[in-house]
């Protein structure tokens, strides 16, 4: 079994950066896919970014130039680095993990994921 542990939410001002933790426990070999997901009120959640096998990544095209995912494996732990937030990222952000190999299109969808996270609240203010 895996225990994902999201971390490092808050509430900024837009232009601020924040960086989110996930600590995963349990069975930390044999995974291919970890991602950071999105709610907010509404259909969802939407997909930020994906970094499969410790170096190949892909962002939202919402984020892009202002996240960065990134992993640490010997602290068992992925991050996401936010920065110059905006108000549309205020959002429960979740981190998930998949147990197979997933195709690079579908990285960004919830589906294939196994094990989630609680979420972390972020929240962005004028």
């Amino acid at each position: 079994q895996v225990q994902l542990v999201e971390s490092g939410g808050g509430s900024v001002q837009s232009g601020e950066s924040l960086r989110l933790s996930c600590a995963v426990s349990g069975d930390t070999a044999n995974y291919y896919s970890m991602a950071w997901f999105r709610q907010t009120p509404g259909p969802g959640p939407d997909g930020v970014a994906a970094i499969n096998l410790e170096t190949d990544t892909t962002y939202a095209d919402s984020v892009k130039g202002r996240f960065t995912i990134s992993q640490d494996n010997a602290k068992n732990t992925l991050y996401l680095q936010m920065n110059n937030l905006k108000i549309e990222d205020t959002a429960m952000y979740y981190c998930a993990r998949a147990k197979y190999q997933i195709a690079k299109e579908r990285w960004l969808l919830p589906a294939p994921y196994n094990y989630w996270g609680q979420g972390t609240q972020v929240t962005v203010s004028s």
